[in-house]
């Protein structure tokens, strides 16, 4: 389980026209965004990251950068970036599940072919919300076991707003005995 105000693991992927993504050298202002998303075969993630996409501008004036990432191969990535439409959202793929796993996503089999008619693959990882500092530590993280229910993107926005001006800490840090 990742704790906040601790290290994140390791997270490097390829992305569709960023070249390779390291989360210990995106350097941005005050956090990263990352956002697993299941793949392809999920509409539900199609119109998450559209969201994501039309607040990424907004995202960067907090100080934010974003990026999309799954474990899809590099086609599925591009139908996804291609359909989603929002270039100046960066798409990760080819995301390890063992990495995936590290992250404490929940891992899901293939139930065949979805509701829009796309075949899920064999494995894939649920999706997950994580606002990592720039020191590499966890500051926000939400993880589902379903594609429902997620976080709203333009909230975190108004959210960063009193984060950062009242210096907010990261909460859930403690691990001692209850």
């Amino acid at each position: 389980m990742l704790i906040p105000r601790q290290q994140v693991p390791g997270l490097i992927v390829d992305t569709l026209d960023s070249g390779t993504f390291d989360l210990s050298n995106d350097a941005p202002e005050f956090a990263s965004l990352v956002v697993f998303y299941r793949g392809l075969h999920c509409p539900i993630c199609a119109t998450y990251l559209k969201e994501l996409g039309r607040l990424t501008a907004d995202f960067a004036e907090k100080g934010v950068k974003t990026i999309a990432i799954s474990s899809d191969d590099e086609d599925r990535a591009r139908q996804m970036a291609d359909k989603v439409a929002q270039p100046e959202l960066r798409f990760g793929y080819g995301l390890p599940l063992s990495v995936a796993r590290e992250w404490g996503l929940f891992i899901s089999t293939s139930r065949g072919k979805t509701s829009i008619g796309i075949e899920e693959p064999a494995l894939f990882s649920e999706p997950g919300v994580f606002l990592v500092r720039t020191d590499g530590t966890l500051y926000f993280a939400s993880v589902q076991t379903m594609p429902f229910v997620r976080p709203h993107f333009q909230e975190m926005v108004g959210a960063l707003d009193f984060v950062q001006k009242n210096d907010y800490p990261a909460r859930g840090e403690y691990t001692g005995a209850v």
